[in-house]
C-alpha cells in the first residue's frame, strides 16, 4: 500500500536524521552548522505561517460535513467520541504528572561540542501568520457551523473541501519532505548545546510507558461497555475481537484505511450493521483518544525535561481544545501532531525546537495511537447500538 510505504519511509528518515544530527555535530565546522540553523529558522517561520491554515483547512470542513448529517445518533456518537477523547487526555495527564517526574530527572549527563552555545542562523525570513491560532479556530467553527446550516447544494461546501485539499497538499508535498532536514538541524543544534543526552534519555523512558497506557485505556474502554454488549460480557474477549483492526492500523497508520476491517469486527461484536456503518466511519474522523493520550503524555514529559512550569488548568484547556483541533486530521503521516502545533505554541508555550521534538516523538509512535483510536471505535459502536436499541440479537 502506498500510504504504508510513505509512513514507513518517513519514520526511517526521521530516525536517520536524528542519528546523523548527533553524529555530524562532532565534526561539522561552525559555519556549516549555521547553514542548517538558517534553514531551520526559515522552515519554522513557514511552519508558523501554515499552522492557522491547517486549522482552517481541517476543522471547518470537518464540522460542516458532520453537521450536514443531522440526527440524534450523530449527536450521541459525537458526544461519546469527544467524551472518550477528553477522558483519555485527562487520564494521560494525571498518570504522566505523577509518574514522569520520578522517571525524568532533567539533569541527565550531557556531552557538548565546541563552546556549547546554540548555533545562530545567518539570517531568517519573517512570515507572519495571517491570524493567531485561536482566531483561526474560532473562524473554523463559524465557517463549519454556518456551512452546515445551509442547503446541501450550497457553493461553500465544495470550496471548503478544495481548501482542505490545498492545505493537505502543502503538508504532503512541502512540510513532510523537508521535515527530516528540520529534525536533523534540531538534533545538530542540541548536540552542540549539550541537550541531546537528556532528550534521548526521555524518549527511551516514556515510549514504553505510553504504549502501556494505550493498552490500559483500551481495556478500560471495553470494561465500560461490556455490560452493554449484546454478546459476550467479557471485556477481554470483546477487545480480542477488535484485534484485527488494531493490527491493521499498526500497519496502515491510518484510521480511514482501516475502516473496512474495523467495520467487520464491530459487526462481529453484535452491533447492527446499519449502526456500525454509521458510527465506524464517523469515529474514524472524530474519535482521537489514542492520539490525544500520546500528545498529552509527550507534552508533559518534554515540559518536565525542559523545566517548563505547568499545571492542571493549563492542560485542561489544552486537552479540551486538542480534542476538537485534531478531528479530521489528514490522511498523511503525523496529521494529528501537525494540527496540534498551534495549540502547543499558544497554550503551552512550546518553542520551535520543542515542536520539532514533539513531531519526532509522535511520529515514532504514530501507529500505536492510530491503532488505539480505531480499536476504541468498536467500544463506541457497542454503546451507540445499545442506546438506540439496535443490535443484531434484537
Amino acid at each position: 500500500m502506498k500510504f504504508k510505504s510513505i509512513t514507513s519511509h518517513l519514520l526511517f528518515r526521521i530516525v536517520l536524521a536524528m542519528a546523523l544530527g548527533i553524529v555530524c555535530a562532532w565534526f561539522f565546522p561552525g559555519w556549516l552548522g549555521r547553514i542548517f540553523a538558517t534553514f531551520n529558522a526559515i522552515f519554522s517561520q513557514l511552519l508558523g505561517f501554515v499552522i492557522p491554515l491547517i486549522i482552517l483547512g481541517f476543522v471547518a470542513p470537518a464540522i460542516a460535513e458532520v453537521g450536514t448529517r443531522a440526527g440524534r445518533m450523530l449527536l450521541v456518537t459525537a458526544l461519546i467520541a469527544y467524551g472518550s477523547t477528553l477522558v483519555a487526555g485527562f487520564s494521560s495527564y494525571w498518570i504522566s504528572e505523577g509518574l514522569f517526574p520520578l522517571m525524568i530527572t532533567g539533569d541527565s549527563a550531557s556531552q557538548t561540542v565546541g563552546d556549547s552555545a546554540p548555533l545562530a542562523p545567518y539570517f531568517t525570513v519573517e512570515m507572519p501568520p495571517l491570524m493567531p491560532v485561536m482566531t483561526a479556530l474560532v473562524t473554523a467553527f463559524i465557517l463549519g457551523l454556518g456551512v452546515a446550516s445551509l442547503p446541501a447544494d450550497n457553493r461553500f461546501m465544495p470550496l471548503l473541501g478544495e481548501f482542505r485539499r490545498i492545505v493537505s497538499m502543502v503538508i504532503e508535498k512541502v512540510i513532510i519532505p523537508l521535515l527530516p532536514v528540520y529534525i536533523f538541524g534540531i538534533f545538530l543544534n542540541m548536540t552542540y548545546s549539550g541537550e541531546v543526552a537528556s532528550i534521548l534519555s526521555t524518549f527511551a523512558k516514556i515510549i514504553g510507558v505510553i504504549f502501556l497506557m494505550h493498552i490500559l485505556w483500551l481495556i478500560l474502554q471495553f470494561c465500560a461497555v461490556a455490560p452493554l454488549s449484546p454478546g459476550s460480557r467479557n471485556p477481554i474477549r470483546l477487545l480480542g475481537t477488535m484485534l484485527p483492526a488494531y493490527f491493521t492500523a499498526l500497519g496502515t497508520q491510518s484510521s480511514a484505511a482501516t475502516i473496512p476491517v474495523t467495520l467487520r469486527q464491530a459487526e462481529k461484536l453484535g452491533v447492527d450493521p446499519a449502526v456500525a456503518g454509521f458510527t465506524v466511519p464517523l469515529c474514524a474522523t472524530i474519535h482521537m483518544s489514542g492520539s490525544t493520550l500520546k500528545i498529552v503524555s509527550c507534552a508533559v514529559a518534554l515540559m518536565i525535561t525542559r523545566g517548563m512550569p505547568f499545571d492542571f488548568g493549563m492542560f485542561a484547556g489544552f486537552i479540551c481544545m486538542l480534542g476538537v483541533t485534531i478531528i479530521a486530521a489528514p490522511g498523511i503521516p503525523g496529521g494529528c501532531i501537525m494540527a496540534s502545533l498551534g495549540l502547543l505554541t499558544s497554550m503551552l508555550g512550546f518553542s520551535d525546537a520543542d515542536c520539532a521534538l514533539m513531531i519526532a516523538l509522535y511520529i515514532a509512535m504514530d501507529s500505536f495511537g492510530t491503532a488505539c483510536n480505531v480499536t476504541g471505535d468498536g467500544a463506541i459502536a457497542i454503546a451507540v447500538a445499545r442506546i438506540f436499541g439496535k443490535n443484531k440479537q434484537e
